[in-house]
């Protein structure tokens, strides 16, 4: 019998699942156990993947350390664990780029547990009426009224600017990997994020996204955010006013709902002695009686496309999956290189600050395009 550590991240959404698909096993049947423990939301976006690694067999982690995790040598390949032909498989089931986005050096990496993206969230009883659909009335709505706000703690203030960038129709770093944004598009970018910056309630400023959904649920000084990671538990709590999750805002008309990926993956530690057991019980995981069932019936937010689609699933959950997946499915996947997370870091301190001072688009984009360019490797992948 082999007994595994393990590691994912402090939310009902990222634990609950994994504990309790631990909990059924028995290690004179099954041949192993697993305990899980876990890291806080900020830990999980910005600890070093090498040292995780060195402590657990299995890492829940976020797709852009996956470049660091190859430079430190830290994570077994899958396909050598699973063979190519069942990834292969996983990849056709799996919405969106969520299992792709493990994709580095020609090898994945980690198995996508977990799909999310930005999307928007609003109070349906504030809105009185459809969420926005574009970002033109975005800022109408926070002019009216002041209660649209930005994520933007931790990275999540160049989450946004990346997404935007999409929605322009310029993928960051996506023809040349080089080039962060065009100066075009990356001033229109920050414009429309500092025109919104200045209204953003003050109230949810330095909040996480599970933070600012928290306080949406409970407060009704914040009645849209256009871009946060959707977590499906706020659409139908518990306790707290449910919260509407729709896609994220276009630019134009049927234009690219712009929206950088987050969600998770398994990945397998060096240090893990992997046995057959340990591959069924990562493919029941990933398969579709889990995904479709256990998972979401345990706060967790599956990654298989049929899932999203189930109609069970959405009827639960106040249709938070067939109301985003748009958005998923087209979600733009950030580079991955191993100086990435600490140019993720920068950047969004120094957007924070070019908006609370007002610095000028030009001048931010360009330092933003230093920062970037620093943290690449001379001919190295996204």
């Amino acid at each position: 019998m082999q007994s595994y550590r393990a590691l994912t991240w402090d939310h009902p959404r990222g634990y609950n699942a994994l504990a309790a698909a631990a909990a059924r096993l028995d290690p004179a049947r099954d041949g192993l156990s697993i305990v899980w423990d876990r890291q806080p939301l900020e830990g999980f976006e910005s600890h070093p993947i090498a040292d995780l690694c060195a402590r657990y067999d299995l890492v829940v982690l976020d797709h852009p350390h996956v470049g660091e995790a190859v430079e430190a040598d830290c994570l077994q390949p899958l396909e050598t664990v699973f063979g190519a032909d069942r990834i292969a498989e996983l990849e056709a089931a799996t919405i969106g780029p969520c299992l792709s986005s493990y994709r580095y050096g020609g090898r994945h990496w980690a198995l996508p547990l977990d799909a999310a993206t930005q999307v928007m969230a609003g109070r349906g009883d504030l809105l009185e009426g459809p969420s926005p659909q574009g970002w033109a009335e975005v800022v109408a709505r926070s002019q009216q009224t002041g209660k649209v706000a930005l994520s933007m703690a931790g990275p999540h203030a160049i989450l946004s600017y990346l997404s935007l960038a999409a929605a322009l129709g310029e993928p960051p770093a996506v023809d040349d990997p080089d080039l962060l944004v065009s100066p075009g598009t990356g001033r229109e970018a920050f414009e429309l994020l500092a025109e919104l910056a200045v209204r953003s309630p003050a109230s949810v400023r330095d909040k996480n996204p599970i933070g600012i959904l928290g306080h949406m649920s409970t407060h009704d000084d914040v009645e849209l955010c256009p871009l946060i990671y959707g977590y499906v538990n706020y659409a139908a709590p518990v306790e707290g006013k449910a919260i509407r999750f729709t896609n994220a805002p276009r630019m134009t008309t049927g234009g690219q709902p712009g929206s950088t990926l987050g969600g998770t993956g398994i990945g397998i530690s060096r240090r893990c002695p992997v046995t057959p057991e340990l591959i069924d019980h990562l493919l029941w995981l990933m398969g579709d009686e889990a995904q479709s069932g256990f998972i979401p019936s345990h706060d967790g937010q599956p990654s298989r496309r049929s899932a999203w689609a189930d109609e069970a699933v959405n009827r639960r959950w106040g249709d938070f999956y067939r109301n985003t997946a748009d958005t998923l499915e087209a979600a733009y996947v950030r580079p991955r290189h191993a100086g990435y997370i600490a140019f993720q870091t920068k950047a969004s301190a120094l957007l924070r600050e070019a908006f609370d001072i007002g610095r000028p688009a030009g001048t931010v984009v360009a330092e933003l395009q230093t920062l970037y360019r620093a943290s690449r490797p001379s001919g190295g992948e996204r």
